[in-house]
């Protein structure tokens, strides 16, 4: 069995890992989609797909996650959720069962034949993207806490601290409130 795991990963953290580790404990294999592939260098969207990708495989890898059973695809946004559901389908392998923690996915792949489960959830009001997000912004080290070693590493490499504060605030350097 095949399931899909769609997501934006902005970044990935140990709650994404978690899910997914779980997840390949019931099927044999899983489909990420890495979505709104096309937006990057914004606040809500400060990474590029590939980095994304990127981010994940490493992140997998050093959770000891078997990478042979995962495949990582880019899922460009569209304003029409149905045209967005035939793009998901037409850029993966079949997939028989959905994994989601979003009510409005979890609705269309269910109104569409697909079997919708709930993803696995690890202490979500600790790790979330949008929280490790703020961090950064705000210049707090405790992001690096949220997302495994080699995510904090590849975002250092990429710039992606400057990056996402200066997307964020207009400024290289955090806020002093």
């Amino acid at each position: 069995m095949r399931a899909l795991f769609p997501g934006r990963f902005q970044p990935p953290h140990w709650g994404h890992i978690y899910a997914i580790r779980e997840i390949l404990k019931e099927v044999d294999e899983v489909v990420i989609t890495v979505g709104s592939a096309q937006f990057n260098y914004i606040a809500k969207d400060p990474f590029t797909a590939g980095e994304r990708i990127w981010m994940l495989r490493e992140a997998l890898r050093e959770a000891g996650v078997d990478l042979s059973r995962v495949c990582t695809i880019p899922i460009p946004n569209v304003e029409n959720n149905l045209e967005w559901l035939g793009r998901v389908k037409s850029y993966t392998p079949p997939f028989q069962v959905v994994y989601t923690g979003n009510p409005y996915v979890a609705l269309l792949f269910r109104e569409a034949g697909y079997e919708v489960r709930q993803q696995p959830m690890y202490q979500r009001e600790r790790y979330s993207s949008t929280r490790v997000r703020e961090l950064i912004i705000r210049g707090d080290p405790q992001w690096e806490e949220l997302v495994p070693k080699s995510v904090a590493q590849i975002i250092k490499a990429i710039g992606g601290v400057e990056r996402l504060r200066v997307a964020a605030t207009g400024e290289a350097e955090p806020h002093k409130w």
